[in-house]
């Protein structure tokens, strides 16, 4: 079998057809994005800004975990000592667990995964599905003493506004 190279020794345009084509960037339209406005358009994004971007200041930096990692890394997390044994559960911070949980603004806890064992678990906030999985196993979640005072801020100024 040969190969394409050898195949095409003596071609004079190694198929590319007419001995015109393949001169120049003409042929494919332009170098780059050229076109992207005109004939190429199809291909690309649309120009311009669209949307609007919050300030930095105004944005929550939101660390999530799961409570299918705090439920299979509660033994590990207690001989750690980043949890508490209650009875016959685990107490856990979930912003002791999570990486850079302590200078995140919000820790939440979502719930992807099972909950097998009996979990007191405190954090900023949590998705329903997570809350309603750790009761349902016997156990219970306490919003942090951040969230508690982010939640009585916020009362405070719906009773100044009223």
């Amino acid at each position: 079998m040969t190969n394409k190279k050898k195949r095409q020794r003596g071609s004079r345009t190694h198929g590319g057809g007419s001995h015109k084509n393949r001169r120049g960037a003409g042929h494919r339209g332009g170098r780059g994005a050229a076109g992207r406005d005109k004939h190429e358009f199809h291909q690309h994004e649309p120009l311009g800004k669209h949307g609007f971007t919050r300030p930095p200041k105004t944005q929550d930096e939101v660390v999530t975990v799961d409570v299918r990692t705090l439920d299979e890394d509660a033994p590990l997390l207690a001989a750690d000592g980043l949890a508490e044994e209650d009875g016959d559960g685990y107490r856990i911070d979930a912003r002791d667990v999570v990486e850079d949980g302590h200078e995140a603004d919000v820790v939440k806890v979502l719930g992807s995964g099972q909950v097998r064992g009996e979990l007191t678990l405190v954090a900023d906030d949590f998705s329903e599905s997570a809350r309603e999985k750790v009761e349902a196993a016997g156990g219970s979640v306490e919003l942090s003493e951040r969230a508690q005072a982010d939640a009585d801020d916020e009362a405070a100024e719906t009773d100044d506004e009223a």
